[in-house]
């Protein structure tokens, strides 16, 4: 029986006879596809959400394992983690099957190897404390269903993200997240429709992760790490709305707090680094809970 993901797409069979323009047009009508089949599983992103949002709010940590396009898509998302949320840099990894050479490279056998699945599983050394994301279009290749084994023996809790509602990782996931995106305009090329729903999906993982745990105050991105004339301006322009001053106040109170919330705090609170900072503390970051305390 042929994998869902390699079936023959009807609507494009005669995308070789196209204009650029048709092309466009026939590949942008089958991504509009993606959105749909992703919304059909929010409830299990949700739960997948909480249940990494627990993890990493009691000092565990995530990673994602995928091979070829489902592996890039993990280390992009997990690398966005530090600047954007400031959180430790083991907090949220990526492993792709074949290693660094992966990222960039096709690498020979990679996704159907279990030695390399054990390789970054032991480099992982995960505990119950951590959980472990395996991103694959079909569900189907040695190296994600091994690595998912394996972390199970150790009883860490598992979420699987793919395409095919019968991929052979799924007794293997507590979170089965599968985003049935039919198939692709080109048969088999999965770093298209199903490699879309898996950013969003992962997107959504991370992201409401790190709202859940209180790296953001409303949608403002209040953790940002300041490393560029582009991040100081934004840092500013959140001190000011949040906080309701000019932009030379909370240029001025930034630079000495360092960061967005050190400096919303100082301003709301009317206190000192010092003790804008024990309150963070006290709140475990949360910057709701200090701002909104009557």
């Amino acid at each position: 029986m042929t994998i869902i993901t390699e079936n023959i797409n009807p609507n494009t069979r005669e995308i070789d006879l196209q204009s650029g323009a048709e092309i466009a047009r026939l590949i942008n009508a089958e991504d509009k596809k993606v959105a749909t089949a992703v919304e059909k599983i929010l409830p299990q992103i949700g739960a997948a959400i909480d249940m990494i949002a627990e993890k990493l709010r009691n000092g565990g940590r995530m990673a994602y394992f995928g091979s070829g396009t489902s592996g890039r898509i993990g280390i992009l998302d997990a690398s966005e983690m530090p600047p954007t949320y400031s959180v430790r840099g083991d907090m949220v990894q990526a492993y792709i099957s074949g290693g660094e050479k992966a990222v960039r490279y096709a690498v020979e056998n990679a996704e159907d190897s279990a030695e390399f699945a054990a390789e970054d599983v032991a480099d992982f050394a995960p505990t119950d404390k951590d959980v472990v994301v395996a991103i694959s279009a079909s569900g189907n290749p040695q190296y994600t269903l091994e690595v998912l084994r394996l972390v199970r023996q150790k009883g860490v809790q598992t979420i699987a993200i793919t395409s095919n509602p019968e991929a052979k990782f799924k007794p293997f996931a507590d979170i089965f997240l599968c985003a049935e995106v039919g198939p692709e305009a080109i048969s088999g090329s999965s770093r298209m429709k199903a490699g879309t729903a898996q950013k969003m999906i992962v997107n959504m993982l991370s992201t409401g992760a790190m709202i859940r745990i209180g790296k953001t105050y409303h949608n403002y991105m209040v953790d940002l790490q300041i490393h560029n004339e582009k991040l100081r301006e934004r840092a500013v322009r959140y001190v000011c709305e949040i906080c309701g001053v000019e932009a030379a106040r909370a240029a001025e109170v930034l630079q000495t707090a360092g960061n967005v919330k050190t400096a919303c705090v100082m301003l709301v609170k009317q206190c000192d680094k010092a003790q804008a900072e024990k309150l963070l503390a006290q709140n475990e970051g949360i910057l709701r809970r200090i701002l909104e305390d009557k």
